[in-house]
This record gives structure tokens, sequence and C-alpha cells, in this order.
């Protein structure tokens, strides 16, 4: 499990936050502006650059400037960090409790 602490140190902590995961629910949807995706926060516009940074300096999203406008674009690629540690974390939960229910089966089976 160490291989995926650091990288998903970060994105957990970008994944925390509702202002985050609500642009990265609407970058899922298709690239947009910095400035439509702060329309729906009440959040003077610096404030709002500190959560794209924070998701840009995780690997979440990538940005790209062109003239004056500033367009966001989720990195799904990133994700196949969290999907391989849920399933590694599944993995092991349905290990144990399979070996839960053997048990309580089995306790179960000398009762009778």
């Amino acid at each position: 499990m160490e291989q995926y602490s650091n990288p998903l140190d970060g994105i957990f902590q970008a994944l925390a936050d509702p202002t985050r995961r609500a642009v990265l629910a609407r970058l899922g949807s298709g690239s947009a502006s910095i400035s439509d995706l702060a329309k729906p926060f009440d959040m003077a516009l610096p404030s709002f650059m500190k959560h794209i940074h924070f998701l840009e300096g995780n690997g979440l999203i990538r940005t790209e400037k062109q003239g004056r406008v500033r367009t966001c674009t989720i990195e799904k690629g990133r994700f196949a960090a969290i999907e391989a540690w849920m399933s590694a974390q599944r993995a092991l939960w349905e290990g144990r409790t399979d070996r839960l229910e053997q048990f309580v089966t089995s306790a179960e089976n000398k009762e009778k």
C-alpha cells in the first residue's frame, strides 16, 4: 500500500473539498473556462483559483491558456491511482468479510 501513499494523499485531499468535487463533476462533462467554472460559486476569483491550482497541482486537471481564456480539462488518467487503491481495498475487505462469514457459518453449524 505504500506505493499509493504520496499521490493519493493529495488526490484525496483535493476530493475532500466540495468546491473541488463540484469542479471535477462539471469537468466530467467536458472542458470549461475558469470563468464558467467559477460562476456557481459565491467566492472571489482569487479564492476560486486556489482550488484550481490545487486540483492542477495534484494532477486531477490541466489548464491551458489561449489568449485571455484559461480552459480546464479533467485528467482522467490520474483517477487510475484512485481506482487501483480502491480495488486493493475492496479485495482486502471482501476477503475479510468472506472469512468472517465462514467463521459465523462454522460457529452456527457447531451449535446445531
